[in-house]
């Protein structure tokens, strides 16, 4: 197998956990973070490398004191899209998770910025935008809608007020080519080209041994094109995400959830009916999920000896067929595992059992058969029927891969990831590749 350094420039480059390959196969999407995790969030411009070649563009590069980053493709077009931190920051509005959006940009017309999701800060709101920042976009299979995580900027600020609930991390969806235009009511406010809606349902305080979670994060969509319901049917589209409940001894820990969206394929689509509250929320309460959205836990792990997933930071990966959900745990003697669960429930399954826990995020292969990801300091593929890992290029000691990306190619022949690397220019992050055999 080889293995192939693509960048080489002396700055940073942050790959994002999946999505990083552009459609064709051809470029890789980045940003240019300073430092090795991508927590100071200081880039100021989303790139991309072809990787037969190494040639760099600059896709977009951010101007009036606004820092990008977190960058992902669509998988069917020129479009990617990432965070985009505040224009013209202030003491009262600095970049932070309620307080930064989406953008699109399309590689044939670099630099040209389509504000994705909407922002609306003044009551009466509009359906349709939000009121906070949202976080780690990623296009549906067939590029129609966007995911994403949020936070809300009305409740951070007034937390802790009498009648208010809480600002907790929310997932959401944006459905693109439906327009949102807001009212210039607030400095902050703007238009977004897609109307974005939560559809996590959240508790202030999730009651012990409920379903009820406190945080929903880290999400992914199900199948190329959904999954196989109980009954036969065909559930169009679903995002699985880790939730946070309480377990009955008053531990918080993360389950695999997954929540059914109603069918958007219509120009209008149905995700603009309210249930159970106004879609936009209200000044004193989180913006509700529509109508139609339906959310279900599928794992219960308060009893095991390692309760909860656990692990590196990930983000829950779908088979492409849509039958399986992967997420990591440990397993009864401490080492970190893959597993997996149907998003129709039932038991989980562990299907990996090395000796070496697995170290970073990780990606299913275009066919379904294997996943990559890090173990024991090198870029590792497991096999999707029996968990037998394979080592794809040599261990290298402190500059095993990072754990934040490790992606597979959209023809399944290569994984992308980011190694650190010494230079006479100082330390930073590249972006590297290493073929996968037949």
């Amino acid at each position: 197998m080889t293995e192939r350094q693509i960048t080489s420039a002396p700055h940073g480059h942050l790959l994002t956990n999946a999505g990083v390959w552009t459609a064709d196969g051809e470029w890789l999407v980045y940003d240019i973070r300073s430092d090795a995790a991508g927590a100071r969030f200081d880039g100021t411009r989303i790139e991309r490398v072809h990787v037969a070649t190494g040639r760099v563009e600059v896709l977009s590069e951010s101007l009036d004191g606004a820092c990008c980053g977190v960058v992902t493709a669509s998988p069917v077009d020129d479009r990617v899209v990432f965070i985009l931190g505040p224009e013209h920051p202030s003491a009262d509005w600095a970049y932070g998770p309620a307080r930064r959006r989406g953008v699109i940009v399309r590689a044939r017309a670099p630099g040209v910025l389509e504000p994705l999701d909407a922002r609306d800060l003044v009551p009466p709101f509009t359906p349709g935008a939000l009121r906070g920042g949202t976080h780690v976009h990623q296009f549906s299979p067939d590029g129609r809608l966007v995911s994403f995580t949020y936070e809300d900027a009305l409740l951070e600020t007034a937390a802790g007020a009498p009648g208010h609930e809480r600002n907790l991390r929310a997932v959401g969806v944006s459905v693109c080519g439906r327009p949102v235009t807001v009212p210039r009511t607030h400095p902050r406010n703007h238009d977004g080209d897609a109307w974005s809606v939560l559809v996590t349902a959240l508790a202030d305080e999730p009651a012990r041994g409920s379903d009820a979670i406190g945080r929903a994060c880290e999400e992914a969509w199900i199948g190329i094109a959904g999954y196989r319901r109980p009954d036969g049917s065909w559930q169009k589209r679903a995002l699985a995400f880790q939730g946070t409940v309480v377990t009955p001894a008053g531990e918080a820990i993360s389950e695999v959830f997954v929540v059914d969206l109603p069918d958007a394929d219509a120009p209008t689509g149905p995700l603009d009916t309210p249930a159970s509250g106004p879609l936009a929320g209200t000044p004193a309460t989180r913006p509700c999920p529509p109508a139609g959205v339906v959310q279900r836990r599928l794992t219960f792990t308060a009893g095991a000896v390692h309760p909860g997933l656990q692990g590196p930071r990930h983000w829950l990966r779908s088979s492409p067929d849509g039958e399986r959900i992967a997420y990591l745990a440990r397993d009864e003697i401490g080492v970190v595992q893959v597993f997996t669960v149907s998003p129709r429930g039932g038991a989980p399954r562990q299907l990996t059992h090395h000796r070496s826990s697995v170290d970073s995020a990780f990606t299913w292969s275009p066919t379904g058969d294997r996943l990559a990801c890090v173990i024991d300091g090198s870029v590792s593929l497991v096999d999707a029927r029996d968990g037998e890992v394979v080592r794809l290029a040599p261990r290298k000691g402190a500059a095993a891969p990072r754990p934040e990306a490790c992606v597979f190619s959209p023809d399944g022949r290569r994984v992308a990831f980011v190694r650190r690397v010494g230079s006479p220019a100082g330390e930073f992050n590249q972006l590297f590749a290493v073929d996968v055999p037949d």
